[in-house]
């Protein structure tokens, strides 16, 4: 008879409590929202917390200071963007490859005539009675040469092309590693932005979290002024409400640390003062699996990096078997070189001939061959040999380790994307089951526990809703990394 009584008494409030506070609820509630997205509304069936401050962490935490001013808003596409200008590895990685570039274009040159010209003038003490110098290579006291200087050599190096060929190399190398770098950072910066934007998500679930905390906190504390629970319910919704303040605080925190995280990535300066957009719910689609593979084949800079190292070590190879052949060097002088400096004037050690030509040529040649230097140059051979095969292991385990990413990242992707949905569903689930679960509290129907476990239950899937959409991003970024963007 006091189980009845006390049944009717708990349905009579809680028919109540549904005709004052009671409003539908939307088909398709989000279970997270974040910074810039309105709070959705409470359960259906729920009473209003006490106030209508959202509440606030317990711990302030210090920020960096900055001017008072609108904040920036930030795409992942600019903060890809921004990144790659401050970036050192980056930079680094660019820089490696501009200064390639250069050495290959050096190379080229160092193939090529070169041509200089040199002015001298040559004074020596004469010997005072005849018209000639004291030293021996100078036919006079003053001596005027300007030459213009025309210089070839033909090493094994030049005539085979391997200091071109392998400044080339080098350059494709320092290509696909800057490629590589690039990719690397639109990894770190695509999980930095969305870390931020799901820390955000945390922090208003955990705030709408510790609203519910304080609206059953209140409802057990209006039940026991009725004589409807026991006081241990109180203790049970103040315990969790505790909780849900410290995993506030918790989430606030960590929102934080993920703002610092991204700041430093994409601002030469540390700057808070951003807000990213939440596209979390609008992920880009997976290609088919035969796409992806085409596009690696294609655009893997990892492949195109161990390719471009075989290639270095078959030209070293070239090079180091060029070094068993004969060099050749021709040099070609044009110019003065004479007493006076003029076009024709008299030689100061045959005065008695008269004015003569200055102007003419004289040309160098030669040719040098390796004969002996202790077995220097074929140890140099063996050495290039070892690089080659090592080069070429290097080359097929890479070509094995990206094929099995390709299909690791892949199919993490794919997983990822199929648990989107399953997540979402999960976290509408766990908040219908809280507001029945709350009802029949207020019904007498469930305990204090139960109403507890929903609210954990909520704020699990809430989380893993958020985490599981994180967590395809990034494997799509990953994946980009073999594939290039898609």
């Amino acid at each position: 008879m006091i189980y009845s009584s006390r049944v009717s008494a708990c349905l009579l409030a809680g028919a109540l409590s549904l005709t004052l506070t009671s409003r539908p609820a939307t088909a398709q509630q989000s279970p997270a929202t974040n910074e810039t997205q309105q709070a959705p509304a409470t359960n259906q069936g729920q009473q209003p917390a006490t106030t209508t401050e959202p509440p606030q962490p317990s711990v302030q935490l210090e920020q960096p200071g900055g001017a008072a001013q609108a904040p920036i808003t930030i795409t992942l596409t600019d903060a890809i963007a921004r990144a790659q200008k401050i970036n050192a590895q980056y930079l680094g990685a660019v820089s490696t490859a501009k200064n390639a570039h250069e050495d290959a274009l050096q190379s080229r040159n160092a193939m090529l005539p070169q041509a200089s010209a040199t002015s001298q003038y040559l004074g020596t003490q004469g010997n005072g009675k005849i018209a000639s110098g004291r030293f021996v290579t100078n036919d006079g006291v003053h001596v005027y040469r300007a030459w213009g200087v025309f210089k070839q050599d033909l090493s094994p190096t030049t005539y085979l092309g391997t200091g071109y060929h392998l400044g080339k190399a080098a350059e494709a190398l320092s290509n696909a590693q800057a490629e590589i770098a690039k990719r690397g950072l639109m990894v770190t910066v695509t999980n930095s932005y969305y870390s931020l934007t799901a820390a955000q998500r945390n922090y208003a679930g955990a705030q709408e979290a510790l609203n519910e905390a304080q609206h059953f906190l209140n409802i057990t504390k209006d039940q026991e002024q009725n004589g409807l629970v026991a006081h241990a319910d109180v203790l049970k919704a103040q315990v969790q409400f505790e909780q849900q303040q410290q995993a506030f605080d918790q989430a606030n925190l960590a929102m934080q640390d993920a703002r610092l995280n991204l700041a430093v990535l994409i601002f030469p300066t540390l700057n808070e003062n951003f807000t990213v957009i939440d596209d979390l719910d609008t992920p880009p689609a997976l290609p088919g699996f035969s796409e992806m593979q085409d596009m690696a084949g294609k655009n893997n800079p990892q492949l195109q990096s161990a390719i471009e190292a075989l290639r270095e070590t078959d030209v070293n190879l070239t090079a180091a078997k060029g070094a068993f052949l004969p060099s050749f060097n021709v040099e070609m002088d044009y110019g003065i070189e004479a007493n006076a400096f003029a076009l024709r004037s008299v030689v100061a050690a045959f005065p008695e001939v008269g004015p003569v030509p200055n102007l003419g040529y004289f040309v160098t040649a030669g040719v040098t061959i390796p004969v002996f230097d202790w077995g220097t140059l074929r140890s140099k051979l063996r050495q290039a040999e070892t690089n080659r095969e090592q080069a070429r292991a290097q080359l097929s385990e890479t070509q094995r380790q990206n094929l099995a990413n390709l299909y690791a990242y892949y199919n993490d992707a794919s997983v990822s994307r199929s648990s989107v949905n399953t997540a979402r569903q999960q976290a509408n689930d766990a908040a219908e089951s809280l507001r029945l679960t709350v009802l029949r509290y207020q019904a007498g129907e469930s305990t204090a526990q139960e109403v507890v476990d929903a609210e954990n239950t909520l704020t699990q899937a809430r989380t893993n809703y958020s985490n599981i959409e994180l967590h395809y991003r990034v494997a799509l970024a990953t994946l980009q990394t073999l594939t290039g963007p898609f």
